[in-house]
């Protein structure tokens, strides 16, 4: 392992980007599979492994909705969350902000109760075990109609006090932020806080529309933020995170390279960009390789890995006083090493 490879699985990090569902590994499909009856289209893990060779977010979500299927009880939502927190405590994450998609699971006749509480109890335990604190956000799919999601908030306010935000996901183009402003408004009004995915396939003027009409503390991704200059001033003057997922990008093809990822000219124009896996299971690496990999196409120094991490912590929605004391690890850390 090289010195810099080192040095980022080390770094004290927060992730703020990141799908539960997207952690289900080819092995844990098949394990839940086999134990909840569900016939797979693929003959093995390794036939499910070369159909992660998809062209675009339409076909990405379409096996990703496929591996669903094989999440029906409150025990599946437990391991699941469970083996991602293992994972990111391996890959020294101090604290992750975890996105659930409700709507794939009770439209298939799943208890709502049993996906968060299968997802919470992982979470309470990881905190009690693990010493990895979290928040759970849940994101609306926003190819569905927005009476779908006020009706998942409707269920989901009897569970607020586990949920710190709603988000919004799925495939973006063609379906704007504003089509679920009702809803991000009574989630406001509940005290919910509120992200949502824009600028990844739609263009800044989704970014924009976000901020306005869904009034969000968060960007996931916002890649194209950076075709509006003013959008760009905005962000940077409001510090409106941006939740970015470089080999998400790439196995997308939201870049053809990333070297031509727009992480860098990101940093130079001070916004407050941050690195995060989105769905790993799918696109090849967790956080520790997101860094590891954007470092590599980029040329990032240590200096600016430590801001990206920094950022984690500042992006979260943490309590100030956590985070004071989470970056003072981060910059013992870099001091370190």
């Amino acid at each position: 392992m090289s010195a810099i490879s080192e040095f980022i699985q080390g770094l004290p990090k927060a992730e703020l980007h990141l799908h539960i569902e997207g952690t289900l590994e080819p092995e844990m499909m098949f394990e839940l599979a086999r134990r909840n009856g569900v016939r797979l289209p693929y003959p093995s893990v390794e036939a499910v492994r070369a159909a992660y060779n998809f062209g675009n977010l339409k076909e990405f979500l379409h096996l990703y909705y496929q591996g669903t299927d094989v999440l029906r009880e409150r025990r599946d939502f437990y391991d699941l969350t469970w083996a991602y927190m293992e994972k990111a405590k391996r890959q020294t994450v101090l604290h992750a902000e975890v996105f659930f998609d409700p709507q794939a699971h009770t439209r298939r006749g799943v208890r709502f109760a049993d996906v968060i509480e299968g997802i919470d109890e992982a979470l309470r335990d990881a905190e009690n075990l693990l010493g990895l604190s979290s928040e759970l956000i849940l994101c609306f799919l926003r190819d569905l109609d927005a009476q779908d999601a006020m009706t998942i908030l409707d269920q989901a306010l009897a569970y607020k006090d586990r949920i710190a935000a709603v988000g919004l996901d799925s495939a973006e183009v063609g379906n704007p932020p504003a089509k679920f402003a009702e809803a991000f408004a009574r989630a406001r009004q509940e005290g919910l806080l509120t992200v949502a995915h824009a600028g990844e396939e739609g263009p800044a003027a989704y970014v924009r529309e976000a901020i306005d009409a869904l009034h969000v503390s968060r960007i996931d991704h916002g890649n194209r933020s950076l075709d509006d200059d003013a959008l760009v001033e905005r962000l940077a003057e409001a510090r409106i995170p941006l939740t970015v997922c470089p080999l998400s990008n790439l196995r997308l093809q939201i870049v053809d390279n990333l070297s031509n990822h727009p992480l860098r000219r990101m940093l130079e124009k001070g916004l407050l960009v941050t690195v995060n896996s989105d769905d790993p299971a799918y696109f090849g690496g967790y956080v520790n390789e997101n860094y590891a990999a954007i470092q590599e196409a980029i040329g990032l120094t240590r200096e600016e890995l430590v801001t990206l991490a920094r950022n984690s912590f500042e992006a979260s929605f943490l309590h100030p006083k956590k985070k004071v004391g989470l970056v003072a690890r981060l910059e013992a850390y870099a001091a370190a090493h």
